[in-house]
């Protein structure tokens, strides 16, 4: 396939995701990070899009037939991070809207009453993992700042799923990468104890040869590293781009993402690319991109973005 556009750390490619994919070399990226079209919330008035199938089931296969082409051109140490929102069925006669502009849902379903949440983020996870996906952990993006919804009979939502993948019990995962800060001094007093009692237990190791068993010690913390691992929820704001689509995900995400589940040096691919995110965050660390989008106008934003450099926003605490 001849690519839309082309420099030494970016590939971008247009055409229909499943069927890009299909071009792609066996193993040929290190790391899949993504955000594909929220079942029926937005239509971006180009022909062929995902999004806005007849019913979830319908959406849900969409998504397995994509990410199963996506798991063969993923390397067998690579990692899948797949951020999904979810939608609700909305009554008939309803405008379905929130108060942010975009849809509930997809007016009625043959799945489900009106007003349910339909669930899409789980229906899609456990598809791709009865489809041979290892299912390593459900993340939850908080939102800082969100948009207004106009319902009044449920809590406005404030977060979305972002979903780690994996082909291979084993890859590659750097955990020091996107270790966290301690919270309090009582959790950095009880991390140094346990390191103190890890290195404690080496130096007797090594003058007994008898290691024993260090399951128990030392879990908390090692020497030499302050903080925790990271947790499974994720504080980060949303970050309007006015050149760009207006579905994007802040750039803070994927770099977290890439930071922890990419090798260095390694390729970065996003199925869904639009306005790029995910290659501005792959740039920023020194990754090489390959972008896959349905409208060449998103993936001119792209380019306009990456001829700026690598000049995003500081990472989000």
């Amino acid at each position: 396939m001849t690519a839309y556009y082309s420099d030494d750390t970016v590939t971008l490619l247009l055409g229909d995701a499943l069927d890009v994919l299909r071009t792609l070399p066996d193993g040929s990226v290190d790391c899949i990070v993504t955000s594909p079209p929220y079942y029926g919330l937005r239509d971006y008035g180009t022909e062929g899009q995902y999004g806005l199938e007849s019913t979830p089931a319908a959406y849900v296969e969409t998504m397995r037939q994509v990410f199963a082409e996506a798991r063969r051109v993923l390397a067998d140490d690579g990692t899948l991070w797949l951020n999904l929102g979810d939608s609700y069925a909305y009554p008939p006669g309803s405008a379905g809207r929130q108060g942010n502009g975009q849809r509930e849902g997809l007016r009625g379903t043959r799945d489900v009453p009106p007003k349910n949440l339909l669930g899409i983020p789980w229906r899609t996870a456990f598809a791709l993992q009865d489809d041979g996906w290892i299912l390593r952990s459900e993340v939850i993006w908080a939102k800082r700042n969100i948009m207004p919804e106009a319902v009044k009979d449920r809590p406005t939502r404030a977060h979305e799923q972002v979903f780690l993948f994996t082909k291979q019990p084993r890859y590659f995962y750097d955990a020091d990468a996107i270790r966290e800060e301690s919270t309090s001094t009582a959790q950095e007093a009880h991390n140094q104890r346990y390191a103190r009692q890890y290195e404690a237990h080496t130096v007797r190791a090594a003058a007994t040869g008898q290691p024993g068993n260090v399951n128990n010690v030392g879990i908390h913390s090692r020497p030499g590293k302050g903080g925790r691992n990271a947790r499974s929820v994720w504080t980060i704001s949303q970050r309007p781009n006015p050149q760009a689509h207006f579905a994007t995900f802040p750039i803070d995400l994927p770099i977290r993402c890439i930071k922890a589940g990419c090798k260095p040096g390694g390729v970065v691919l996003d199925p869904f690319s639009g306005s790029g995110t995910t290659g501005a965050a792959a740039r920023q660390l020194g990754r090489k991109y390959v972008g896959i989008d349905l409208n060449p106008a998103y993936h001119d934003l792209a380019k306009a973005r990456f001829a700026q450099g690598v000049l995003d926003f500081e990472e989000a605490s």
